[in-house]
């Protein structure tokens, strides 16, 4: 690993835990990143946002684990078999990361849907594109079809030896589908496919229910002091 300078920011309020605070360790952005770069320091813990890179670092807390599966030893649950099964019609389209009216328009009603007054529900075409895309990563749009109709997009990004689950936002009227699970799953398969490795699945916190699903897929791997483990 080359050498990559750092900035701390500071401290403020913690979005998913209460009474606690929160700092993160960004990429400087002097330094100039790329695929390859970031395939490497995913392994460390690391994730995108946008053109930023960024891992947890507080100083009082360790509650956010970056997760991954390996393609070859997961097994899809009761659960998740059900999802698949009912997305055998569910049509999917891997496309470049470029804006699309159609995906902005489902996001921000998904947004309105999920996280009304959070703020991502006014995100201007900018604000969405720039939070997704990056000008430096090979990051894919997937679309899923239901019925000849738009009910969800998964951004991507495809890395050296592993997929990146950024984001998924979905069609209320599709929730019966668990299209979110079944993005994760969709990208299991296509993991696999390609000869990939792992699947990175982002933040997890224990105590945080906004996460809790991310343990349903299993065997599920932790980045804890250091080093990856498996975490239930």
């Amino acid at each position: 690993m080359i050498s990559i300078p750092l900035f701390l920011t500071p401290e403020s309020p913690c979005n998913y835990l209460d009474n606690k605070g929160a700092q993160s360790a960004f990429v400087h952005p002097s330094f100039k990143l790329s695929t390859a770069i970031y395939s490497q320091l995913i392994e460390q813990g690391f994730r995108r946002s946008g053109n930023e890179v960024y891992k947890p670092h507080c100083s009082a807390c360790s509650e956010c684990i970056a997760t991954r599966l390996r393609v070859e030893s997961f097994r899809p649950s009761r659960n998740q078999q059900r999802c698949l099964k009912k997305n055998q019609k569910t049509t999917v389209i891997v496309k470049p990361a470029h804006f699309e009216q159609s995906h902005y328009e489902l996001y921000i009603r998904y947004q309105k849907h999920r996280h009304l007054q959070g703020g991502m529900d006014e995100s201007s075409q900018e604000d969405y594109i720039n939070f997704l895309n990056s000008q430096w990563c090979n990051t894919l749009f997937v679309e899923f079809s239901i019925e000849n109709k738009l009910a969800a997009v998964a951004i991507v990004d495809l890395l050296d030896n592993a997929l990146s689950a950024v984001y998924t936002f979905f069609d209320p009227d599709f929730s019966s589908y668990s299209l979110g699970t079944y993005a994760v799953l969709w990208q299991q398969n296509h993991a696999k496919s390609l000869g990939l490795e792992f699947i990175y699945l982002g933040f997890w916190i224990k105590d945080c229910q906004k996460m809790s699903y991310k343990t349903q897929y299993q065997p599920l791997q932790g980045f804890i002091n250091n080093a990856w483990e498996i975490i239930t």
